[in-house]
């Protein structure tokens, strides 16, 4: 089961989701220097993220069909649509930049999520995963929205992501104040945010990890695949009978 998007939105209205946008919009923006020319396309609930590209050649707000979508952005033409998790309605790699923020840790299937991702990517695209922490305090407190779903360690973001085909490029993180809709706290929160990211990096609310698509699989997998494939055709082969002459040795 899917946040709701209703949820989602009065979350992000408030003093607590303003400066969460906040926070993240600032990493993301340090990934993407010159938006300009860039195709984006932000999956999960992306339209407060999207917002800090306006000169964009185009922007596309996805939201997962179990969320619920909602109009986006405010004013002009509508740039928001539902999709499946696994069926993107674009062509391979149409897209420059991709945003997974509150996408991965409730789909049902991350790993086909990341290789429908990888499709649609261009070749010398980036994919930016915004994930909760496991570590972080953001995926404990229910009324933070990186609670729902999993919550993913480093190590395992970066091995969901090179299953999938991807190459890590960087990581970052975010979040390092207390998730509390609080005056005085939130009016801190730019100084707890400095000082994380300082002093404790590896208590990140979230976790920022920049990737790239691999257009060859690794040897290692290719050649395992390979392998089981011969085995399985050898099995399904009659036996030849003995053989009438052997084959000439290299080199003889």
């Amino acid at each position: 089961m899917r946040t709701d998007i209703l949820d989602l939105h009065r979350y992000y209205e408030s003093p607590l989701g303003r400066r969460t946008a906040r926070f993240i919009r600032e990493r993301l923006k340090e990934a993407v220097e010159n938006p300009k020319p860039l195709r984006i396309a932000g999956f999960g609930y992306t339209g407060p993220y999207l917002n800090a590209f306006p000169s964009a050649e185009r922007r596309l707000n996805l939201a997962p069909g179990a969320q619920g979508v909602i109009r986006w952005p405010a004013s002009g033409p509508n740039g928001a649509s539902m999709i499946s998790d696994f069926h993107w309605p674009f062509p391979d790699a149409s897209l420059d930049r991709v945003f997974l923020i509150h996408g991965l840790e409730e789909t049902s299937d991350p790993r086909r999520l990341l290789r429908e991702i990888w499709r649609v990517l261009a070749p010398d695209g980036r994919l930016i995963v915004v994930a909760a922490h496991r570590r972080g305090l953001w995926s404990m407190v229910d009324n933070s929205p990186f609670a729902a779903g999993r919550p993913y360690s480093r190590r395992q973001l970066a091995a969901l992501l090179t299953d999938a085909t991807f190459s890590i490029l960087g990581w970052s993180g975010a979040l390092y104040f207390p998730p509390v809709q609080s005056r005085i706290l939130l009016r801190a929160a730019p100084s707890w945010e400095r000082a994380g990211r300082r002093l404790w990096p590896g208590l990140s609310g979230v976790l920022l990890a920049e990737a790239s698509k691999e257009l060859l699989a690794p040897i290692g997998k290719m050649a395992h695949q390979t392998v089981r494939i011969q085995r399985r055709a050898a099995a399904a082969r009659p036996s030849p009978g003995p053989a009438r002459n052997k084959i000439k040795r290299e080199g003889a």
